[in-house]
């Protein structure tokens, strides 16, 4: 077995301290409260110290605890197995079972004191939460290409065209004619006959034109996207403690 001593500046620390021992399972037969009114000798005697919490008390220690009583502090100790002993020095935050704070590194009212529960700390827990940061990038989707090239296309078109020739009209005459007037010789008529054919050239011109340039737009798009966030949510059990209801007086009784 092992007594832990944890000194306290003002009793009501002390029984706090107390009643968390008892809801951790501890029997408060097992832990002692020793103030002004529960002392029935000096608290300057050392042998008191020894008696109450063992030979292995040195006489600094007796001082501190003394100290403490003198100045209205209380001093509390719990007889725990050595198995429970570091969960005993987690919940009142001391450090070993005897080595106990010097007073003159306390505030308040000088008397030697550790921070005596976890209740007294200040713990802090961070809760984080994601956010969304939207960067643009510019990415190549694709290209636009534009090629200029021939084809062919069959067409037609109707042209008139004129044509002369000699015409070859025979008639007859009646009459007498003057033989004078005949001429006997030969005689040749020649008329140029012409057709009209088709001379085809090709003409080229501009039809149209097609101006290629970029052309900017924006539009607005909706990021959808689920972020994480931390959340604090805080239950009060409460907790049936054996002898809670009068743990003042067992302590004081046990001292």
């Amino acid at each position: 077995m092992e007594h832990i001593v944890t000194i306290y500046d003002s009793t009501d620390k002390a029984l706090a301290a107390a009643r968390v021992l008892a809801s951790s399972g501890f029997s408060s037969q097992d832990i002692s409260l020793h103030n002004r009114e529960s002392l029935s000798s000096s608290a300057k005697d050392a042998g008191l110290w020894r008696r109450l919490f063992g030979a292995t008390v040195r006489d600094n220690e007796s001082s501190n605890y003394s100290r403490a009583i003198e100045t209205g502090g209380a001093v509390l100790a719990v007889r725990v197995a050595d198995t429970d002993a570091d969960r005993v020095r987690k919940i009142l935050g001391t450090p070993s079972s005897t080595e106990i704070m010097d007073p003159n590194r306390v505030s308040g009212v000088g008397s030697a004191k550790t921070t005596p529960l976890n209740l007294t700390r200040e713990e802090i827990l961070q809760c984080a939460e994601e956010q969304l940061e939207i960067e643009k990038r510019q990415v190549e989707v694709g290209t636009a290409r534009v090629r200029r090239f021939m084809t062919e296309k069959p067409v037609e078109s109707k042209v008139s065209l004129h044509e002369e020739h000699a015409e070859i009209q025979r008639r007859s005459v009646n009459g007498q004619s003057n033989l004078k007037d005949i001429d006997w010789n030969d005689k040749v008529l020649e008329f140029v006959e012409t057709d009209e054919q088709v001379a085809v050239r090709k003409v080229a011109r501009v039809t149209e034109e097609v101006v290629v340039r970029k052309a900017g737009s924006d539009h607005v798009e909706t990021i959808r996207d689920t972020v994480r966030r931390q959340q604090v949510e805080v239950d009060h059990i409460p907790r049936e403690i054996r002898g809670s209801n009068d743990l003042r007086k067992d302590i004081k009784k046990v001292a």
